[in-house]
């Protein structure tokens, strides 16, 4: 059996009131307070800061909180603090090709099951903590 929000073999160990049949790690997600997932991805964020510089790269913060509802689509997860776009330079060049944040993007990913990275839909920049794969 499959769960229903990942599309992992993970055995499923819990069954929601809507019916829905989930892996420990979504189901647990699930349930997480916002508060707690903002906290998580604050800490994930120092992780891939830290990778880029480490690989000769220098970042600037983007867009992390959004409250105006006009710089992203509707639903966005900078609205709710887990989402933020960050700007790459190498050599004092900004890179702003999806492309060019690829091995960062990559990393991102590699952190936790819930990060996800906006090159997937040609966002380079854009790092996130849920938004799905």
């Amino acid at each position: 059996m499959r769960c229903e929000k990942c599309n992992s073999s993970t055995f499923i160990i819990h069954i929601t009131c809507d019916h829905a049949k989930l892996c420990a790690e979504c189901y647990h997600w699930g349930n997480m307070r916002t508060r707690k997932k903002q906290s998580r991805f604050t800490y994930l964020v120092s992780f891939l800061i830290r990778h880029a510089y480490e690989n000769g790269y220098e970042l600037t913060f983007g867009e992390a909180y959004d409250d105006d509802g006009i710089g992203h689509i509707k639903g966005s997860y900078h609205y709710i603090k887990l989402a933020i776009d960050l700007n790459l330079f190498k050599d004092g060049e900004w890179l702003k090709d999806t492309r060019d944040h690829k091995f960062l993007g990559e990393y991102w990913e590699s952190l936790d099951k819930m990060c996800t990275w906006g090159g997937r839909w040609q966002d380079g920049n854009h790092y996130s903590y849920g938004e799905g794969k």
